[in-house]
């Protein structure tokens, strides 16, 4: 219990969703200059004042 659950819109998932989609493209055509032991990057993002994994799921 307390508990904080922040509600993300659908639109707001889809675009986030499109986004890794494009980045994914990106990189097939583009690859990164300097692989880092070939890990993804688990840095953070702010969308919209929210704190996301580049998985896309918020942190909470």
């Amino acid at each position: 219990m307390g508990e904080v659950i922040q509600f993300i819109p659908k639109a707001e998932r889809e675009r986030l969703r499109l986004i890794r989609e494009a980045r994914a493209i990106y990189d097939s055509v583009f690859p990164p200059a300097d692989p880092v032991n070939g890990q993804p990057d688990s840095t953070p993002i702010v969308i919209n004042g929210t704190w996301i994994h580049r998985g896309g799921e918020p942190l909470s």
